[in-house]
């Protein structure tokens, strides 16, 4: 058996402990009577490790009432990887079981009668039904909407991380054209690029995204076997984490030799003009879908508002994809501290396809930027 390493950077215990009071207080408010937190970005959020789920259940039990302390819930062979968290100061109970218990009873016997419990979005269907059958009087709903209250507003040792992720990712594509050359496959230039990303600050790289020709039209292609050709537009969309567990998400798009399709020039322009209008939108009490219009606004009345064909961005933090989503229904009016894609593309199915990216913070006047590469479609030599 093997799993990934659970010591990483974690934030100090003081600012735990006040996430996890902040976390009982939003339960509270919720009329739920206790969240259940599986392995994942939320338990490494709240207690500073993600842990690693398996079979065996591991749950951190963080009820609504003030006077119910936190539990954390894991197999007993399990216990050294969580040896370096705080648990003393964070009021946390660690409370081990061994094969043969029954973790399941043994979360609905701390829990009492609840009426009420979030799991988390991302717990294994496995465990959910087992506490679900524990628990069987109890409404069971998403922790999700819960915790995302929390986790949209970066505080300042996040934003510092975020930053540090978008400055790394910046140095990977500055370094685009020591590989993205005529007669190299997509899954060739893919593999130099992985090793950059570990090498400019990443733990690894969570994607890597080379789309050349038609492959650029798909906007969640992969790396393939085609071979680039001179005129090819390339899409390149990269990230991971860093150390923090803060993750980078930059897509530029480069062109080998002066591109061959002669709408590239103006169609690259429209795009690019409606990515620099949606950045400069973002400011406090702006809504999400109103940042999405401002770029699909652009777009459409140019005449590509087909070929724009995903939401204008996403939030980014210990998860690459997270809130708020900045896309068409999203009425959540922004506020300083929420971290979020924007990126809008065009792609003309069977030709080639463009999307920008940057990472862009609210701050208390407007929006800021932390990816600092050009935006102009980059011509590398042929």
């Amino acid at each position: 058996m093997s799993r990934r390493s659970l010591h990483t950077p974690a934030p100090d215990a003081s600012t735990l402990r006040a996430r996890l009071d902040r976390a009982r207080a939003a339960a509270a408010d919720a009329a739920t009577d206790a969240l259940l937190i599986a392995p994942g970005s939320d338990l490494r959020y709240l207690i500073g490790q993600a842990g690693g789920s398996f079979e065996r259940l591991t749950t951190l039990v963080v009820p609504a009432s003030a006077e119910a302390e936190p539990i954390l819930l894991l197999p007993k062979l399990e216990a050294p990887g969580y040896a370096d968290i705080p648990t003393d100061e964070l009021g946390v109970e660690v409370v081990t079981w061994v094969d043969g218990d029954d973790p399941y009873r043994m979360v609905a016997d701390r829990l009492g009668r609840p009426g009420r419990v979030a799991v988390s979005d991302t717990m294994a269907a496995l465990h959910v039904l087992g506490l679900r059958d524990a628990v069987s009087d109890a409404e069971q709903v998403l922790a999700g909407p819960i915790l995302r209250q929390l986790r949209m507003r970066k505080d300042a040792a996040e934003l510092a991380a975020l930053r540090k992720a978008a400055e790394a990712i910046d140095r990977v594509h500055a370094r685009m054209g020591e590989w993205l050359r005529p007669g190299r496959t997509e899954a060739e230039v893919g593999a130099d690029i992985t090793e950059a990303i570990v090498a400019e600050g990443h733990t690894h790289a969570d994607f890597v995204i080379v789309g050349s020709g038609p492959n650029g039209a798909s906007p969640h292609h992969d790396v393939s076997d085609r071979v680039i050709q001179p005129g090819d537009v390339v899409v390149v969309d990269i990230g991971g984490p860093i150390p923090e567990g803060y993750n980078s998400d930059c897509t530029r798009t480069y062109a080998v030799g002066e591109p061959r399709d002669a709408d590239v020039a103006d169609t690259y322009a429209v795009l690019q003009r409606a990515q620099a209008a949606a950045v400069r939108a973002v400011r406090p009490g702006v809504t999400a879908q109103e940042i999405d219009a401002v770029a699909r606004e652009i777009i459409t009345e140019a005449g590509f508002g087909a070929n724009f064909i995903h939401r204008t961005g996403h939030g980014i933090g210990l998860d690459v994809h997270e809130e708020p989503y900045i896309v068409a229904g999203n009425d959540l009016p922004l506020e300083p501290g929420m971290v979020f894609s924007v990126e809008p593309g065009i792609y003309h199915a069977g030709r080639w396809g463009a999307r920008i990216e940057d990472i862009v913070v609210v701050t208390t006047d407007g929006g800021e930027p932390l990816n600092r590469r050009p935006h102009e479609l980059i011509v590398l030599p042929a």
